[in-house]
């Protein structure tokens, strides 16, 4: 593997954004309201858009039944399950607002469910949320259409009901088999069972199997960590997506359980990381990107293969600058040139309902800057380089010109043997794949000017 220099840690061992979007959503502002997110429905509605472009829908379940320490969601811990079925009703209730703007019987070809923990609501919970998408939208045969999985909150049984209801492709939720981080952050699961489960999803027809792990837990150590990769490994699912846990507990308090003494120091993270690189690409997976492998015939590794990665708020994606709306409390949605996000606690997200509003907190409006820079940090992201000449014939720009600063901060990067800067673009190198977040701030305007980054993950 790629010898990652003790210079290189010290260096990047900083806070910077995932960039599942540009701008990113803390630059987000309350002077985008209701009234803008409209604005963006209806010109979607009318325009080119509706007919030439599906939808992409965002649902988040927010209820959990117990606390992972580690995680940064927007959750609700909860053992009463009748508080779902209230949200269901008004959840149904947000539908009706969008399809007052943007109308009924809009094509979708991706739906995620996220949360929180999906898989909380009951098989007719479950039902019930499918109906409601399918009487206010047309769900295209083909479509990637995706759930979240708790594997303690399912069975085969359970399994089976989702592949009754449309969804396609499965996200578990495993984190690491290790049993000492397992307590360590409150999520104890038996390696068996999930390798029954997906071996019940892969009878059951389901195209795509994705396993969530992070590094960087309580308690990991490189030799650990290990052990999960080769029980991954020997797992196969069509991909993996890989995070770094950012331990932030001044912002989100189930952290605050965690034991900042037993956290990995960041070489063992980046060791971490390098390992599990080596161990996937020897097991035949494709290296997409930062934090996601497949299989090489999985659709991600296709989209990557011929230039069709994106990336947006759930990560890699190979739906094409597609609209998204985002229904529930906390989603993200992106129309347009704008982004939007519903407010973030239940008794906001009912009171609006209530009062017939759509439940829009804060978004932005992108400006003509913004859009560039977009499309240069998501090259980077998704295909590891950037061509000056699509970007100048796309913007009308001269590329070295309009960056010409970001250019320069390139050039000890480039030293440093991360990318490759020539006449014709920029490239990431196999050492600058470990940094690529680095490399992407570099062409970040907002943060360039505030060099505040406290409130973001660790690149490492």
């Amino acid at each position: 593997m790629t010898v990652v220099t003790t210079e290189l840690l010290r260096r990047f061992d900083v806070p910077g954004p995932r960039y599942t979007s540009y701008p990113t959503a803390d630059r987000f502002v309350e002077a985008f309201g209701e009234k803008e997110y409209i604005l963006a429905l209806q010109q979607r509605r009318v325009g080119s858009a509706a007919k030439a472009m599906p939808l992409s829908l965002y649902v988040h379940i927010p209820f959990c039944e117990s606390l992972c320490y580690y995680c940064a969601c927007n959750k609700i811990i909860t053992r009463h399950p009748e508080r779902a079925e209230v949200y269901l009703r008004y959840l149904s209730r947000e539908i009706d607002l969008h399809t007052a703007h943007c109308g009924v019987g809009q094509h979708v070809s991706q739906l995620h469910f996220g949360g929180g923990t999906p898989t909380f609501l009951s098989d007719d919970g479950l039902r019930e949320l499918i109906g409601m998408l399918k009487r206010s939208f047309v769900l295209v045969p083909g479509g990637e259409y995706s759930i979240e999985v708790d594997p303690r909150t399912v069975d085969e049984k359970r399994l089976a009901l989702l592949a009754e209801l449309g969804f396609n492709r499965l996200s578990f939720g495993v984190q690491d088999f290790d049993p000492e981080v397992q307590k360590a952050v409150h999520r104890i699961q038996p390696a068996e069972k999930v390798f029954a489960l997906i071996e019940s999803a892969r009878k059951l027809g389901f195209e795509s199997v994705n396993v969530d792990l992070i590094y960087g837990l309580p308690r990991q150590t490189p030799e650990s960590f290990d052990r999960t990769l080769a029980q991954v490994a020997q797992l196969r699912p069509d991909r993996i997506a890989l995070y770094a846990y950012a331990h932030l507990p001044e912002r989100f308090k189930s952290q605050r359980r965690i034991i900042s003494a037993e956290l990995p120091m960041a070489s063992a993270k980046v060791s971490m990381l390098a390992r599990s690189i080596d161990v996937f690409m020897n097991a035949g997976y494709v290296y997409v990107g930062m934090d996601h492998f497949a299989l090489p015939e999985d659709a991600l590794a296709v989209a990557k293969r011929q230039g069709r990665l994106h990336r947006n708020f759930q990560g890699y994606s190979t739906q094409p600058d597609c609209d998204l709306i985002a229904l529930g409390v906390s989603a993200i949605g992106r129309v347009g040139a704008t982004y939007s996000q519903n407010v973030k606690t239940l008794d906001e997200y009912y009171d609006a309902i209530n009062h017939g509003h759509l439940p829009i907190v804060r978004g932005l409006a992108l400006t003509r800057d913004d859009l560039v820079r977009r499309a240069v940090i998501m090259a980077l992201m998704c295909q590891g380089e950037v061509l000056f000449e699509p970007v100048e014939q796309s913007w009308l720009i001269d590329f070295r010109r309009y960056f010409e600063a970001e250019l320069q901060q390139l050039e000890e990067m480039a030293e440093q043997g991360l990318v490759k800067v020539g006449a014709e673009g920029i490239e990431v190198t196999t050492m600058g794949w470990f940094f690529v977040r680095g490399v992407a701030m570099v062409f970040d305007k907002y943060l360039q000017a505030d060099r505040n980054r406290a409130r973001f993950s660790r690149i490492i």
